[in-house]
């Protein structure tokens, strides 16, 4: 596929990831289709980008006219096979569990066209485990959004060793048209750059404080005081979800083998306790006076 063939995107999931990364798509001009299987968290989606838009377009930082526009190119779906039946680009954005994501691939793979370009949101999964289930390994890579999509410049597009340098540029320019920056990896490892660099700050953080040696206030404040980070390693743990923090350290884990990479266990007991974040109102810290970005 030529790099300005790119007409139609679907994205998978109308989670925290999935409503954001279809938005900066009809942003950028795409015919867009948000699908989900579950109909009210396509309605909690479209109700989230009304408001943010809305807040966008009052703080001067988007026309109204482009805000309309961008609506007009966005629709929502429950059904699969409508969705990416034309799609040029499927994104999936869905649970980070491996076996969910190829079982999603194998279907991806009988309803699109041969030239469609299958892209993992994954933040750790390397998409060859996904391409192996499909019969178009070259089409196939990762597109990694940073959490929220909306706001965070960075996507790391990672290619296997089958991935053509084709699906590459091509994804590469889809990039640049919605205002993304795109890093390019040609060689995949489980968590890519920036969540093996995240994974080992937030391993040190969580000994420092399972050793108690600082309180996890204490910790995101020194890193923000002396690192000049936005946010410190609980906050930002309590921003992207305990649950999705936790899956991806097993998964890398996993993958490696090394005890090192352990995910801890003051993470795993938030887990446990349903307290993720955000999302739910407590996790490290307690969110229920803030209001979710």
């Amino acid at each position: 596929m030529k790099t300005n063939d790119v007409k139609r995107i679907t994205v998978v999931g109308a989670g925290q990831m999935g409503h954001q990364i279809a938005m900066l798509c009809a942003l950028g001009g795409y015919q867009t289709t948000l699908q989900d299987i579950n109909q009210e968290a396509l309605q909690k989606a479209e109700s989230n980008l009304e408001r943010l838009m809305s807040d966008w377009v009052k703080k001067g930082k988007l026309e109204e006219s482009a805000k309309e526009k961008a609506f007009s190119l966005l629709t929502y779906t429950q059904q699969l096979e409508e969705a990416a039946k034309d799609a040029d680009l499927v994104i999936e954005a869905i649970v980070e569990v491996l076996e969910v994501k190829q079982e999603l691939f194998k279907k991806l793979d009988r309803i699109t066209p041969s030239h469609t370009i299958l892209a993992t949101n994954s933040s750790t999964i390397m998409n060859s485990l996904i391409a192996s289930v499909t019969e178009r390994p070259e089409n196939v890579c990762n597109m990694h959004f940073f959490f929220p999509p909306l706001v965070m410049d960075s996507v790391e597009v990672v290619m296997s060793e089958e991935t053509s340098e084709e699906t590459a540029e091509t994804v590469m320019e889809v990039c640049r048209k919605i205002n993304r920056t795109a890093i390019l990896l040609r060689k995949e490892i489980p968590g890519f750059v920036a969540n093996r660099i995240l994974g080992a700050i937030h391993r040190e953080a969580t000994f420092l404080y399972e050793e108690g040696i600082a309180s996890f206030e204490d910790i995101d404040l020194i890193v923000k005081k002396s690192l000049g980070h936005k946010l410190g390693p609980f906050e930002l743990i309590d921003l992207s979800g305990a649950d999705v923090v936790y899956a991806a350290m097993t998964h890398q884990y996993e993958e490696s083998g090394d005890e090192r990479e352990r995910p801890p266990a003051c993470i795993k007991e938030k887990v446990d306790k349903g307290e993720l974040g955000r999302k739910t109102g407590v996790g490290f810290y307690d969110c229920r006076q803030e209001a979710v970005k």
